[in-house]
């Protein structure tokens, strides 16, 4: 069920409705059916409907739309809804999503943690809780189960005088390296190390390896699946808390202090259970075609894209992603409703907006390696935006240019109908060739592409990227862009 506020957001713009042409002009004084069009069209792109699609998209209760999360998913949703309602059709799956898998893997904290055990008690502590990891390789250590052996504060000394055959090699953390103290370890022979958090730290661990934790927890996601790991790649290091450490000579009948004696046997086992994970997760893409009308250019399809994600939230600090890319998604919806008020171009339309863009362009990558189409449709063009709101009122930025290797009839079309929109001079945008979802439809699919964004700013992929910072007028300006370059290439060559 959604939220109350989020039920408000929608409801103006999901049925905002579009400007139709007044039936009552005299035909004389009307304009070609052509020309008419696209008037028709671009009277549809109106302030009042760009508003409300991109505050809903970039409130607080979207956690910046990270992917994956529940509230991309009602992103989806809304996107899906709108294009239903403007009479959109599905791209062959039979509804307004392309799903593609993701794959999680990494540690189940819930069936993961430390035994610590005598012969008379038992103790067990939680990942994230009383012990952490330094680094992300370590979650693919083998687990292991041995006694524990005191190694002081560490030294290669106190490394060579402990019995550590087989043993956990337990060292009293006073700031050494973990790389140097693990290749003592290993020369030692003992099976991991247990680092103790001590009061000379600058930092408790929980802090310190805060991230590693994050991430543990998280698991690692990716359109790939991870390489596998072999167990006992990594010597086993475990990072205890004070309070674990406590526990555990409690445990073992040792008085607490600052280091316990290099070679001292504890008389306590410690056990590590590990339990790893590698499962898919389905993550969605939103398509809505607009068919052609004419015979033989219906076939060919230009796609629009932008991706509707964004980089979530970290506890209380939100990312919103008002302009990256709440923008570039609400200029997609204003290129649908002119679309609905345009009728038929002559080639067909996909609209598509991309998830997990920010994750390295997952959701493109993914269509482009598999497209979905109506059966005997194909993309014969990108246009991309992302990131359109802010910036000088007469800042835009294209790639490719006229400097590009991959310079193309979409990309001139732009510059032309640039100028019609007030921006005079196209900056240059090659440098960032890569960094968005067109790069793909031009790797993947040899296809002509265009990247209009209007640039970065001080509050890029920080929590101020916020919807009151948006110049909505420029954002009209760049949606009609779009719109007008759809109509100027709804047939002709494209390369």
């Amino acid at each position: 069920m959604l939220h109350a506020s989020l039920a408000l957001l929608l409801a103006p713009a999901l049925f905002a409705p579009t400007a139709p042409l007044d039936p009552n002009t005299p035909h004389e004084g009307r304009l070609s059916e052509d020309a008419e069009r696209l008037e028709r069209a671009l009277a549809a792109i109106r302030l009042p409907g760009l508003m409300g699609d991109l505050r809903f998209l970039a409130d607080d209760e979207m956690r910046g739309r990270d992917t994956p999360s529940p509230e991309l998913r009602v992103a989806a949703l809304f996107l899906a809804a709108r294009l239903e309602r403007l009479g959109f059709s599905s791209a062959g799956s039979g509804d307004f999503f392309y799903t593609y898998d993701l794959h999680r893997s990494g540690i189940d904290p819930a069936r993961s943690g430390v035994g610590m055990q005598t012969k008379s008690d038992a103790e067990r502590i939680a990942f994230g809780e009383g012990y952490f990891l330094n680094r992300m390789s370590h979650a693919y250590a083998s687990a292991v189960r041995g006694p524990v052996v005191s190694v002081g504060r560490g030294t290669k000394d106190e490394f060579r005088s402990a019995a550590l055959d087989g043993a956990w090699a337990l060292l009293f953390d006073g700031g050494v390296s973990i790389r140097r103290s693990q290749r003592y370890a290993e020369e030692a022979g003992a099976a991991g190390i247990l680092f103790a958090e001590t009061p000379e730290l600058h930092e408790p661990y929980a802090e310190k390896f805060e991230n590693t934790t994050d991430a543990v927890l998280k698991s690692h996601i990716s359109l790939r699946r991870a390489k596998s790991h072999n167990a006992g790649d990594e010597l086993p290091i475990l990072m205890l808390s004070s309070g674990a450490t406590a526990r555990m000579l409690a445990l073992a009948g040792v008085a607490s202090g600052p280091s316990v004696v290099a070679g001292t046997a504890l008389d306590v086992v410690v056990s590590e259970d590990r339990v790893l994970r590698d499962d898919t997760i389905s993550e969605f893409n939103v398509a809505g075609f607009w068919p052609g009308r004419d015979p033989e250019l219906a076939r060919e399809v230009i796609v629009v894209s932008a991706h509707y994600d964004h980089v979530g939230a970290r506890g209380d600090r939100i990312f919103n992603g008002a302009d990256d890319n709440a923008s570039g998604t609400t200029g997609l919806l204003g290129v649908a409703e002119a679309l609905a008020a345009y009728g038929p171009m002559r080639r067909s339309v996909l609209l598509l907006w991309l998830s997990g863009e920010e994750k390295g362009l997952w959701g493109s990558e993914a269509w482009t390696k598999a497209p979905q189409l109506p059966e005997g449709a194909v993309a014969v063009a990108d246009i991309n935006i992302d990131m359109i709101g802010r910036t000088r009122t007469d800042e835009l930025y294209l790639t490719p240019t006229e400097n590009h290797d991959s310079f193309n009839a979409v990309a001139a079309a732009a510059y032309d109908m640039a100028r019609l929109e007030g921006f005079d001079t196209l900056l240059s945008q090659d440098a960032d060739w890569e960094r968005s979802d067109h790069y793909n439809f031009d790797k993947h699919l040899g296809i002509p592409v265009a990247f209009l964004s209007a640039g970065e700013h001080p509050d890029y992929h920080k929590p101020t990227d916020t919807a009151e910072k948006i110049d909505f007028e420029k954002l009209a300006r760049i949606t009609r862009i779009v719109v007008r370059m759809l109509d100027a290439l709804e047939d002709g060559p494209l390369r």
